[in-house]
């Protein structure tokens, strides 16, 4: 455990650095790196005299500094400026009185360059380009020094820019896994809103439809039809204000989500808009996964919503049992057997959705033993607590 942290960690602060160093401006460093060629190749003209007693040749300079300048241009000619850094290089010793060059700096941070940012071809052929030239013009000492720093010269270039991409790369996919995150939590979001509405509504609705009928003759009931209008629409407002809280305040405390222990209230706000609803809860005792509690919540509110809607039910019952690591579902109606959704709704595909996102099963269809229609979920419960 503690090599994958350490891992992790290097691997965050190599993609760290490689993002610093992406942020400087290219015209400065290429500036600051050709003044490091040209300090680092007029050097030798200043640390030791001529052993002949005269000044270092003018041509000597010369060179030099064409070779350090031309690191100003590695950017976007980086062939062009190896092949200038090499020229350069090779007529050096064309004046015989100048200060032997260790090494070649222009040349590194150009070669490097070309490993970064040229295809694979052109980069090949100047590796081997550079490397057979340094063979072929230098003595056996300085042809073994030179091929070895150019050699790690153009696999440094070959790693930075594998890392670069490996950064890259993740970067990418953690943009992409919030994406995917932000996406998950729209749609849960909607089939909240959904539910939510959409058994509100439908309880309104038939309450309002029942009031003025039975107004004349029973105003006590048609009293109570209006009660569970106004009941309905503000559990939907707070259930609503949950939601909206949660959007509004991502880094502040969130409003539960309705859980199993919500379910009587449910039930019994069901019962007094239209059909007489019974919930039997048995099996093992323990705690749920959250999401798990949630699902429950929102499958039986949607499936009762449906038989409210559809099914034209007087009774329906509601049975949990927990066996195992399964929690069962199941909902049953007396009605005409229309509990699914009507076309183009949302409610037996919302169930689904709800249920396949917990891992679970869904199978619906008319009651075998009479009339009416039967929801059965079966969502994984985990281990009893």
């Amino acid at each position: 455990m503690t090599w994958r942290a350490s891992g992790a960690g290097e691997e965050a602060r190599s993609r760290l650095v490689f993002m610093r160093l992406g942020t400087l401006p290219a015209a400065g460093v290429n500036v600051a790196l050709a003044a490091v060629a040209l300090v680092a190749g007029l050097w030798p003209f200043f640390s030791r005299a001529n052993p002949i007693g005269v000044p270092w040749h003018w041509w000597g300079y010369v060179v030099v500094v064409v070779a350090a300048a031309a690191v100003l241009w590695r950017r976007r000619v980086p062939v062009v400026v190896l092949l200038v850094s090499l020229a350069a290089a090779g007529a050096y010793d064309l004046a015989g009185s100048v200060p032997a060059q260790p090494v070649w700096y222009g040349v590194l941070v150009a070669i490097y360059t070309v490993a970064t940012r040229s295809a694979p071809v052109p980069r090949v052929i100047m590796l081997v380009l550079t490397v057979g030239g340094s063979m072929l013009t230098a003595s056996s000492e300085t042809a073994v020094r030179s091929g070895i720093l150019f050699v790690a010269a153009y696999a440094i270039g070959r790693a930075t820019t594998v890392s670069r991409a490996h950064a890259e790369f993740l970067e990418h996919e953690r943009i992409a896994e919030a994406e995917r995150a932000a996406a998950r939590e729209r749609a849960r979001i909607a089939r909240d809103m959904h539910d939510i509405l959409s058994h509100a509504v439908s309880l309104m609705v038939v309450q309002a439809e029942a009031g003025p009928v039975a107004l004349p003759a029973n105003p006590a009931r048609a009293e109570a039809a209006f009660d569970a209008i106004a009941s309905a629409g503000r559990d939907a407002m707070a259930q609503l204000r949950r939601i909206l809280v949660v959007l509004k305040e991502d880094d502040g405390p969130h409003a539960p989500q309705p859980a199993l222990g919500d379910l009587p209230a449910l039930v019994e706000q069901v019962s007094q808009a239209g059909p007489a609803v019974t919930l039997e809860v048995s099996g093992d005792a323990g705690t749920l996964p959250a999401d798990v509690e949630v699902a429950a919540y929102r499958i039986t509110q949607e499936a009762l919503t449906n038989i409210v809607k559809h099914a034209d039910a007087r009774h329906a019952d509601v049975r949990l049992h927990r066996q195992d690591n399964t929690l069962t579902i199941e909902i049953s109606d007396d009605g005409r057997g229309a509990g699914s959704p009507a076309p183009g709704g949302h409610g037996l595909i919302g169930i689904r959705e709800r249920a396949t996102a917990c891992g679970g099963t869904v199978t619906a269809g008319p009651r075998q033993d009479g009339p009416g229609f039967r929801v059965q979920v079966c969502l994984p419960a985990g281990g009893l607590a």
